[in-house]
């Protein structure tokens, strides 16, 4: 879905996140198994911002 943008704006997007990079498909899967595991079990209703820290920049 994003593919067009990203080959326009995705090199400037991943050097302005303080990660350096553009989020994998695996960042994603990691934050989807945690509430869905026995970790996750005494947590309710988060939001888990997947953005690279771009949510706390300027």
């Amino acid at each position: 879905m994003t593919a067009a943008t990203l080959d326009a704006t995705g090199e400037a997007t991943a050097e302005s996140a303080p990660l350096r990079r553009i989020g994998r498909p695996d960042d994603l899967a990691g934050v989807a198994v945690h509430p869905a595991s026995r970790a996750g079990a005494y947590v309710t209703g988060p939001a888990i911002p997947v953005d690279g820290g771009l949510g706390t920049t300027v």
